[in-house]
């Protein structure tokens, strides 16, 4: 079975801050690959990579996530162990959600992860990110 990682963006502000901030980390890592590091490494590690995600909470939404490829555990230069996972650069947009604040990572259930927006027609898809965030926290969406 599935399962999903839910992460916080912090100090994104929005999903093409994200997208800017993880190409500029593509950039300066010779293969070109993207990473996002955590001191543990899950341990429902074969769940996550059976078609796993990471979905990411911006301004306490769930907006976007991206799939998750690999995942290693790595000792940085002071010996200490922290784990590695490699992610598509591939953004891909889903129905927002409201999320609260967490530290770290939580575990998100196949049936709780948001839809992706990108696979139907959706009016929140034409929205400026801008206004569909405005109107989640007015309630009308």
């Amino acid at each position: 079975m599935t399962i999903h990682l839910l992460r916080m963006a912090v100090g994104i502000n929005s999903i093409a801050e994200l997208i800017n901030l993880q190409k500029r980390r593509r950039q300066t890592n010779p293969d070109s690959k993207l990473f996002n590091t955590t001191r543990n490494v899950p341990k429902r590690l074969d769940e996550l990579l059976d078609g796993g995600s990471i979905y990411w909470v911006v301004k306490r939404l769930i907006r976007v996530r991206q799939e998750i490829i690999s995942v290693s555990q790595e000792i940085n230069n002071e010996g200490k162990k922290y784990c590695l996972i490699e992610i598509n650069p591939k953004q891909i947009k889903v129905e927002p959600r409201t999320q609260k604040p967490f530290q770290g990572w939580r575990y998100l259930n196949t049936e709780d992860a948001p839809g992706d927006i990108e696979l139907r027609s959706s009016p929140e898809a034409e929205l400026p990110e801008e206004m569909l965030i405005e109107l989640k926290e007015l309630g009308l969406m």
